[in-house]
């Protein structure tokens, strides 16, 4: 089936209707991308009642409601018919091939630079290591790494472990959390000493987004390599790595990718950039003949080299059904629905919550957030527990915090209206 037609003028529309008078469910019925939310399970709530409403997707997505069946099709047939030969037939290239998709449907990225394997953690070692090694070799006395104050933990503390480890020099972006890491952010710390960008492209907790081609320019001017975490930007807002310039990115796949909780995370290479980088954590997979049994090490030719053990294909699965889903309704149109239920949700927020003495702690330009929002009261721990009760699921992070996060395939307007009218009901309660 083609993807919807979704231009500028379609862009704006969506966005002009979000913040207007069009009720919920009139909304709904205008969505072009309404007849995906089917594709999602909606199963009842851990104590048997509905959830009303599912605003985490940025943390956690829905399963598709073919992931039961296309699961069990799996360990039927390439498990449990072909068992160890499946490996020669087809899984030995699953790292790589659903990478190259991956690549093509979400990241803008050409084949042969992306791999899904191991977890987001576990590649960001992998690649900031290889980096800063890299750095190092080159005899220019690039021993820095820049990083922001509120990047997300993982981030901060792999970095800080390296940094441990190597000696190496953080330089802190101490950046308005609100407004986000912008080029001249970076332009002030990164110079000859920066071996090493690393920042978010979508940030975790406002959901600012960066302007990422400037800032992949800036880290290059001064020198340096750039890595771009993309966990909250991966097919919820488009993302371009090789018309960046990139040179490495990581992100999840158990968000908008809906892989599932654990499901293997990607890495991006840049294909110029693969023999000058040797990752850290060498593996019998990411070796140049890896049935050889050598004695030595050595490196596979290509972006295999970033594998390190046996790659995770079962987890994979559900990836690969929804890159189709992604696929199938285009990036574009994905964009388009992602600013329309972001601008809603600021609308609502301003009608409901703001008199309330919430505060919208996200950027109000949709060209500079995500898929999710944050607000802000002092109450919002015991809200969000409440909520849960309720059938109602957002995400609290400290200290203030509730996150908003809406998944343009399995959100619906209604269900992001009855969200928003909960947390005011919530606070009501506890007033």
């Amino acid at each position: 089936m083609d993807a919807p037609e979704f231009g500028a003028a379609e862009h704006d529309a969506a966005l002009a209707a979000a913040a207007g008078d069009l009720t919920a469910a009139a909304l709904d019925a205008a969505d072009p991308l309404a007849r995906f939310r089917d594709r999602f399970l909606r199963p009842a709530g851990p104590h048997g009642e509905a959830v009303v409403a599912y605003l985490d997707g940025n943390s956690l997505g829905r399963p598709l409601a073919e992931t039961p069946a296309k699961l069990g099709e799996f360990v039927a047939g390439p498990w449990g018919e072909r068992l160890i030969r499946a490996w020669d037939e087809e899984w030995m290239d699953e790292p790589t091939s659903v990478g190259d998709r991956l690549g093509e449907v979400v990241l803008g990225a050409a084949a042969g630079q992306t791999i899904v394997a191991d977890s987001t953690s576990v590649l960001l070692y992998k690649l900031l290591r290889a980096a800063l090694d890299a750095q190092a070799a080159a005899g220019e006395g690039r021993t820095e790494i820049v990083l922001d104050r509120d990047n997300f933990p993982t981030d901060r503390f792999i970095v800080e472990g390296i940094a441990a480890e190597r000696g190496t020099r953080i330089a802190w972006i101490e950046a308005d959390p609100l407004t986000g890491v912008r080029p001249a952010d970076v332009a002030a710390v990164a110079g000859p000493r920066t071996a090493v960008v690393l920042l978010s492209h979508v940030a975790y907790r406002s959901g600012f987004m960066a302007d990422a081609a400037a800032i992949t320019q800036v880290a290059h001017d001064a020198g340096a390599l750039i890595l771009w975490d993309l966990c909250h930007s991966a097919a919820s807002v488009p993302v371009e790595l090789d018309a960046w310039g990139a040179d490495l990115a990581v992100g999840c796949t158990y968000k908008y990718l809906n892989g599932g909780p654990g499901a293997p995370a990607f890495a991006y290479v840049r294909s110029d950039l693969q023999g000058r980088l040797r990752q850290p954590i060498w593996g019998w997979m990411g070796a140049a003949d890896p049935f050889g049994m050598t004695h030595a090490y050595e490196p596979a030719g290509d972006v295999r080299r970033f594998i390190t053990g046996t790659p995770p294909i079962l987890a994979m699965q559900p990836l690969k059904h929804m890159l189709e889903l992604v696929a199938e309704a285009g990036m574009d149109a994905v964009r388009a629905k992602s600013v329309a239920l972001t601008e809603r949700a600021i609308a609502l927020h301003d009608a409901l919550l703001a008199p309330l003495g919430v505060e919208l702690a996200s950027p109000r330009d949709p060209a500079e957030r995500g898929s999710h929002i944050t607000v802000n009261h002092p109450r919002f721990r015991e809200v969000t527990a409440l909520l849960w009760q309720r059938g109602v699921i957002p995400d609290f992070r400290p200290p203030h915090g509730l996150r908003i996060g809406l998944s343009p395939l399995s959100t619906s307007f209604a269900e992001l209206q009855a969200g928003m009218e909960a947390i005011r009901d919530a606070l009501g309660d506890l007033a």
